[in-house]
């Protein structure tokens, strides 16, 4: 009968629109379906964020548009808090605290360069609109102040990271965000009772204490408890999202906000956590439901009306935009005055520290539902986000690479004759090929087999059969002898090139975990992979073992698109987009082929078209330093070329050349899934010639590996 009563009443007179809301399964399918789909639309068909799609759909969805949501409903009253809470752990937990100990101090003054000036200039914009606020002007100011590393993939891509200017600024995140959530735990506190000296003291006091306790309490224990559970990655998850709710409740207990304490508890709980599967089961969980869902939320605040009104009356708006630009700018350039910095330093500094998005919209949203922030100055920040977001990136991927000639020496010195990756020191050059399709088997195996005879190696061809909850199940016993096919197949294939084959039948409970520990386990240098059908909307809904693969992997992985032998291919184009030590590393895997083939190596480097010639001429010179340390037998063509599209210029080129190789650096987008640059997406999808696409390991792995040697 109950349910009857429910199904008679979600079919009453009502507009569905308002009875469907207080169905609470139904709202939470919606923002399933909305986090889904929406972001990739607009990434992939609009050219805009997936944050700005997130934004737009709760506007669509809220009180302005369709009423299908509504905050403070179920389950809009508990998600969004769930997903304020972790957005501000993430921005916390993310921050490399090595990179921030190696420039502490200088990170200490930049970080209160561009946390004052902003302050201040907030503050005198917050008065000049709302003259004897103090508090809320304050409050605005502290909005200006901090920052979100948005380019960081950038400059991480770049090969400049270790350059002081952009570790400087990665360090002051630290000091930027901490600064912003005190003043605005300070300004809520004080908006939300009685002012007195005696109160703020104690307020200051107990934050003072709170953050000793989390900081230095929560670090402690996150690392007993890591040792003390092992592998246990299930209670080590938990713990961790156990510190971050408690840091949040302990926050609120000496009256702050929330966002504070989960803030310090990513900070508390970083060197504990590591960069192991437990931070990507983190970050997984938060990007892929609570986070979209904060800023799902956060669209249904947005008042059409009011912010077409408030763009009409620009002033506010412009006044947010520009104070944050150009005071960003003047902090930049007082530490450029200090440590003499260059100009295209400081500019990096400045583009870095310009967008506004995780810290700045937290605190935005906390002070409006506090009262302090006014509808305008919300939708003014909206704009700011959305003019941050794209101006930093701009200019960092601009300015950037000319830091390149001032980090990097790129001496000649000796180079092992293959792909070093910290494992062929003590272990012979394996190379792991994934046997799961016949049709693109033998190009592969031939692939594998050219690299590893030129290297002395080995090939380990594998193949995987999912596990069972029934070690004896028919689907299993079917499996096995699929996979006994394939690799004797492999095996016969590596008789005839004449290279060792050591076969390999793992069972495992997915296939790219599988792939990428089976290539630990045995030491491999290299895995090779054919390239996946499935791609776009069909590799998003479910899911792309490539994509597994590339992001776990501990060595570098060869995305392969052969549509002939690889004995026949003659010419080999190898874009090289900056003139960076991991170029070498292309270098390498390409050497080994051509050797194998006598095939000819064309490098192409291209420029913007209005380059000067003594710039060009620098260019080459480097490009062949680069080569000189690979003391390759047949010295490769070297062109530099003025154009003012790198996809053409490349796509011309590649009709001469029978092998396109293109390096992508892997990194997570912040709905959680894999990404590559938008030129290397635009020459998978336009080359006609066979393709490799190289994808290195993450760069904290490799520190990782190198800091053990």
């Amino acid at each position: 009968m109950v349910h009857m009563e429910r199904l008679l009443h979600l079919f009453a007179a009502a507009p569905a629109s308002e009875s469907i809301t207080k169905e609470p399964i139904v709202p939470f399918l919606i923002l399933l379906l909305v986090i889904l789909f929406v972001p990739l639309l607009f990434e992939r068909f609009l050219k805009v964020p997936g944050l700005v799609g997130l934004l737009a759909a709760g506007v669509v969805l809220g009180p302005q548009g369709l009423r299908l949501l509504e905050r403070g409903a179920p389950p809009m009253d508990l998600l969004p808090e769930i997903g304020l809470v972790y957005l501000m752990f993430v921005a916390g937990l993310e921050i490399d605290m090595e990179q921030f100990r190696q420039t502490r101090n200088r990170s200490l003054t930049f970080g209160s360069f561009t946390f004052l000036v902003p302050l201040i200039v907030g503050t005198a914009v917050g008065l000049l609109f709302f003259p004897g606020k103090w508090n809320a002007s304050i409050l605005i100011g502290s909005l200006f102040a901090s920052h979100t590393l948005l380019a960081y993939p950038i400059v991480s891509r770049l090969g400049v990271v270790k350059n002081e200017a952009v570790t400087v600024t990665i360090g002051a995140t630290i000091f930027t965000d901490i600064g912003a959530l005190l003043v605005l735990a300070v300004c809520v506190a004080i908006h939300q009772g009685d002012f007195s000296a005696t109160r703020l003291a104690t307020l200051i006091g107990s934050l003072v204490i709170y953050s000793v306790v989390v900081l230095f309490g929560f670090d402690r224990a996150g690392k007993e408890f890591f040792k003390r559970s092992g592998d246990d990655q299930g209670n080590q998850f938990l713990f961790v999202l156990l510190a971050v709710f408690l840091a949040a409740v302990g926050a609120q207990l000496i009256g702050v906000e929330k966002i504070v304490g989960a803030f310090l508890a990513g900070l508390a709980v970083n060197d504990a956590v590591g960069e192991g599967p437990v931070k990507e089961k983190v970050l997984f969980v938060g990007s892929v439901l609570f986070i979209p869902i904060f800023f799902v939320s956060l669209g249904l605040l947005i008042d059409i009306p009011a912010f077409i009104a408030s763009i009409n009356s620009i002033t506010l708006t412009l006044a947010i935009v520009t104070g944050l630009i150009v005071s960003k700018f003047l902090a930049a350039y007082f530490a450029k005055l200090i440590y003499r910095y260059k100009w295209n330093e400081m500019l990096t500094m400045w583009s870095l520290s310009v967008p506004q998005v995780g810290a700045t919209l937290a605190a935005t949203l906390v002070g409006y539902e506090a009262g302090l922030l006014t509808k305008e100055v919300l939708n003014s920040v909206i704009v700011l986000l959305l003019v941050t977001a794209t101006l930093g990136p701009l200019v960092t991927s601009r300015v950037a690479p000319t830091l390149i000639d001032a980090t990097q020496e790129l001496e000649p010195e000796p180079v092992s004759p293959y792909w070093s990756t910290g494992e062929t020191t003590t272990h012979p050059f394996g190379v792991l090929v994934p046997v799961y399709n016949p049709k693109t088997e033998r190009y592969l195996i031939e692939m594998a087999a050219l690299l590893a005879r030129q290297a002395q190696g080995r090939i380990l061809p594998l193949a995987i059969a999912k596990a069972t909850a029934h070690m004896d199940a028919p689907q299993l016993e079917v499996a096995f002898k699929r996979g006994d096919a394939l690799l004797e197949n492999a095996t016969n294939l590596s008789r005839e090139l004449g290279v060792e084959a050591e076969p390999l039948l793992r069972i495992d409970d997915a296939i790219a975990q599988g792939i990428s520990r089976a290539a630990k386990e045995q030491h491999a240098s290299l895995i090779v992979m054919g390239w996946g059908q499935r791609t776009g909307l069909r590799a998003r809904l479910f899911g792309n073992v490539i994509d597994s693969v590339l992001w776990a992997a501990h060595c570098p992985v060869a995305v392969s698109r052969l549509l002939k032998s690889p004995k026949e291919f003659v010419q080999i184009l190898v874009p090289v987009e900056n003139i960076t030590p991991q170029a070498v590393s292309v270098l390498r895997f390409v050497s080994l082929l051509a050797a194998a083939n006598a095939a000819h190596i064309v490098l192409l480097h291209v420029c913007d078209r209005n380059t000067t010639p003594g710039r060009v001429a620098w260019i080459q010179s480097q490009l062949s330093l680069l080569v000189d340390k690979l003391a390759l037998p047949d010295h490769p063509e070297i062109r530099v070329k003025p154009h003012p599209n790198v996809t053409q210029a490349i796509l011309e080129v590649a009709k001469e050349c029978d092998l396109v190789v293109i390096r992508s650096t892997r990194r997570r987008t912040s709905a959680g899934g894999l990404t590559i640059a938008d030129t290397t997406t635009q020459l998978i999808g336009a080359i006609a010639c066979s393709l490799i696409m190289l994808g290195e390991p993450q760069p904290a792995l490799q520190a990782g590996v190198r800091s053990e040697e």
